[in-house]
């Protein structure tokens, strides 16, 4: 900078994980900028010198200097305020989420092992009935030794109406026919309570995240005017302001769209015109959190429902039902913007209007 006579100074590096957090905070408070380069470009441009895969730690920065030069970088976007607290606490959600699949799966497990019949009585080992069994029975042994009159009172003691004698008559006959494994018993029961309490607490934990995630959802502003919308529930409105942040900083909804990787992408070449399909260049978790909203929003809320019923049986271009369902994603974006950005109400009749519907003749 002294030698060129220069005044400002931009820092730019490949995101590595976690790693350039603290150095981001650091050139924040120095007020210096810094930009980060994709590591698939500089993957593909680092050839174009010396046509020579080789990576190296002197080849690398030259790289990412000309991609600088170039304007080819991004200006990453570090959340603050409430908006930090969200990502931080859905990302929790998402990892005690995977660690709860995980014991679920090993539970089922434990069961096809030890007393398959269980899970034909009990579909929901996590249900209320389930639960009051397992914490005093778990083997077939177990639960012969109880009886029927056993297990009815244990539900009779925590006053539970929706199982009875017939659930209990149900249950005594599987564990009398049980094919399960009868050695091992001891290790076997020790093998599920180590399990049963790892996923107890973990229920607890995803409890507790999601009475955090929504106190904080009633400190972004407009949030719950997104609420109001029938079919969609405190987690995915988190799940999409964790990852998008603070919508102000965005000009347009298509730069949401592409965020997510929804944008549209086409494979034309001359006379030849392929098929359009989305990009998938973005955040997946983004692109999952608005698909399995607008899941939820199509099967509750009667106005996406005719959109969708609209999409795939109209006469020109119908669309497929998953294709549809991105089409509703992309639509939720726009109205999740308006009112966020634009401090707009939820207008159904609105939404409505604004579908290019095909003019009757």
């Amino acid at each position: 900078m002294s030698a060129n006579k220069l005044t400002n100074l931009m820092v730019a590096a490949e995101p590595t994980g976690h790693y350039w957090f603290g150095l981001a905070d650091y050139l924040k408070d120095e007020k210096l900028k810094l930009v980060l380069v994709n590591p698939f470009h500089v993957s593909r441009a680092k050839e174009l010198d010396d046509n020579h895969p080789s990576k190296t730690d002197a080849k690398d920065p030259k790289t990412i200097a000309k991609l600088v030069i170039e304007g080819r970088y991004m200006e990453p976007y570090i959340p603050e305020g409430v908006y930090a607290d969200l990502r931080i606490m859905y990302n929790c959600r998402q990892k005690v989420t995977k660690a709860i699949i995980s014991l679920e799966n090993q539970l089922k497990r434990w069961f096809k092992i030890y007393f398959p019949e269980y899970l034909s009585v009990f579909g929901n080992i996590s249900g209320q009935g389930s639960m009051a069994v397992l914490e005093k029975a778990v083997l077939p042994e177990d639960i012969i030794s109880l009886g029927v009159d056993g297990l009815n009172k244990l539900w009779r003691e925590r006053k539970l109406r929706a199982v009875g004698m017939k659930r209990a008559e149900s249950l005594y006959e599987a564990a009398v026919k049980s094919i399960g494994r009868r050695e091992g018993s001891v290790g076997g029961r020790a093998e599920f309570r180590m399990l049963w309490e790892d996923y107890c607490h973990k229920m607890e934990q995803i409890e507790k995240l999601n009475i955090e995630l929504e106190s904080l959802l009633h400190k972004v502003p407009q949030a719950e005017e997104v609420l109001k919308m029938k079919g969609i529930g405190v987690v995915s409105v988190a799940g999409f302001l964790a990852d998008v942040g603070d919508l102000r900083r965005f000009e347009s909804p298509k730069q949401i769209q592409k965020l997510a990787g929804l944008a549209i992408r086409e494979n034309s070449s001359g006379k030849h015109k392929g098929q359009t399909t989305i990009s998938k260049r973005g955040r997946a978790r983004l692109r999952a959190v608005l698909f399995n909203a607008a899941i939820a929003l199509v099967g509750r809320n009667g106005a996406f429902k005719s959109i969708h019923e609209y999409y795939i049986g109209r006469k020109a271009n119908p669309l497929k039902k998953k294709q549809s369902i991105v089409a509703v994603s992309c639509k939720l974006i726009r109205i999740i913007y308006a009112i966020c950005r634009h401090k707009e109400a939820y207008d159904e009749a609105k939404m409505l209007s604004d579908i290019r519907r095909e003019q009757l003749a």
